[in-house]
């Protein structure tokens, strides 16, 4: 088959763009490099995931002073969505203007928020988001209901919302993308970092691919890697792949990149070409720079006279410090409960004995602190030497600071007196986003308002590199907005 549309990745980005254009009869190839996740007991093993590190692929990338890095990004079909929280959140209307933070102001999108909001919608139904506006003071306006309710609070995460309600928080739901029972069924697991093998997670494998792959003029191709992007003046000729160590060089008329925030420019800057020789669609030197990955703190607060008896905990937030509680006013970010970490979950992440993780685990509640980090063009993703280097350069940390310092008090507050935290390391893939930036402005940005490269007429870029701002919540609902939004500005220009 000679497809129409040749996508690279099948993550939230590329699975969701093609759910938008199956309908159109067009001939959608869609490149993978790993292949479908199959079921294991691994996949409710905490112990193969969280000290084994059983899922994580074998890849090594580099730090800026040229040290091993080990990436938490995965390489399945449906990407990092078959191990992320499935928090499905969409940006506040403030986050797509400039704003003030303690330590610079953002930049500001080419759309609004009234753009991109029709397109919200589509994609909570698409991802069967569970979800309720009410109690929310940051919540944008809805042009639509969830599709369906909140995933229900367990007892003890009852009792955390009336303590912070106590305090005067307004204490929210989460919106999630998790058909509840369908997930305990397979096993009592929460699932944060937990494989999706039933379909019970809406990743972009269970909804946004299953929604593509209903219609025959879609063909999914695993365990290909893009090597290089081919082209000519200002069009991509070619996708160079390595499938089991056979070459090849496919075509299609439109070609869509959707690797992810990091792998996207990397394979940018190694497409470089005479007519492009500091990398595809870098005429503006913008790809692989503003790298940005939220300011995250995972916390365990402790009361060894009280237990926790939940299976699950990720059901509320807080986002009372979403937009101000800074010395002047300004945003500090979102808070929101982890999932539930059990003794071996934190043996492995801590490095305790097991029996010390159990009585830790079994008296404390587990919750999250999520601040922006900024555009910075000197935080970048760099091709050296034929891998992949990251130069990230955090950003806000003061304001980080700051909310932690609130969520501590408040969890006293509620009970649990004795507050253990630490921020995520460089190596977990903590909502990578920004080096493809979005804009009108071809000197200072890469794609344009619908994704399309400044440089070239049929290259697209559709993953979280596009996103001008990280702002203080879970990136991949807007991810998929942009992507239905894309594939119908793509069905348009090309019918």
């Amino acid at each position: 088959m000679q497809p129409d549309v040749i996508i690279i990745g099948s993550g939230m980005g590329g699975a969701t763009l093609a759910a938008a254009l199956a309908p159109t009869g067009r001939r959608i190839l869609i490149l993978e490099r790993g292949e479908r996740l199959q079921d294991s007991p691994e996949a409710r093993d905490p112990t193969a995931i969280f000290r084994r590190g059983h899922y994580k692929p074998n890849e090594t990338w580099r730090d800026i002073s040229g040290a091993p890095l080990h990436p938490g990004n995965y390489a399945y079909v449906g990407g990092n969505t078959k191990f992320y929280g499935a928090v499905l959140l969409r940006y506040r209307a403030e986050d797509f203007a400039p704003l003030r933070h303690m330590e610079g102001t953002t930049p500001g999108w080419p759309i609004s928020y009234d753009t991109l909001e029709p397109w919200y919608s589509r994609a909570e139904t698409l991802y069967r988001v569970r979800g309720d506006v009410a109690g929310d003071p940051s919540e944008p306006p809805h042009s639509a209901p969830y599709p369906f309710p909140p995933v229900p609070d367990e007892p003890d995460i009852q009792r955390l919302r009336a303590a912070f309600a106590a305090q005067g928080l307004h204490v929210s739901a989460l919106p999630l993308g998790v058909d509840i029972d369908a997930w305990l069924k397979r096993a009592p697991t929460t699932w944060d970092a937990f494989p999706c093998t039933t379909g019970a997670k809406s990743d972009a494998e269970s909804c946004g691919l299953a929604e593509a792959l209903k219609h025959p003029n879609v063909t999914l191709q695993t365990g290909t890697r893009v090597t290089r992007i081919l082209s000519q003046g200002r069009r991509v000729t070619g996708v160079e792949t390595d499938r089991a160590g056979v070459r090849e060089t496919l075509s299609a008329p439109i070609v869509v990149l959707a690797a992810g925030a990091i792998l996207s420019s990397a394979l940018l800057l190694a497409s470089a070409s005479d007519d492009h020789p500091s990398g595809l669609a870098n005429r503006s030197d913008q790809v692989g720079r503003n790298f940005m990955n939220h300011n995250l703190t995972g916390m365990v607060a402790y009361n060894p006279f009280r237990r926790n008896c939940t299976t699950y905990e990720k059901t509320i937030q807080v986002n009372d410090f979403y937009l101000t509680g800074g010395p002047e006013g300004e945003p500090l970010g979102n808070i929101q409960m982890l999932g539930r970490i059990t003794g071996p979950i934190l043996a492995g992440e801590a490095n305790l004995p097991l029996w010390l993780s159990r009585h830790i685990a079994d008296h404390s509640i587990h919750i999250m602190a999520m601040s922006e980090d900024l555009p910075d063009p000197n935080s970048r993703v760099l091709w050296r030497n034929g891998e992949v280097t990251l130069d990230w350069r955090k950003t806000n940390t003061k304001a980080h600071d700051l909310l932690v310092k609130r969520l501590k008090l408040a969890m006293r507050k509620a009970g649990w007196p004795i507050t253990l935290s630490r921020g995520f390391p460089k190596s977990k893939p903590s909502h990578q986003c920004g080096t493809n930036r979005m804009g009108a402005d071809p000197a200072t940005s890469v794609v344009d308002v619908n994704l399309k490269a400044h440089d070239l007429d049929n290259l697209y870029i559709c993953d979280a590199s596009v996103l001008p701002t990280s702002a203080a919540v879970n990136p991949s609902l807007t991810i998929a907005a942009l992507a239905l939004r894309a594939g119908d500005h793509i069905a348009k220009a090309t019918s």
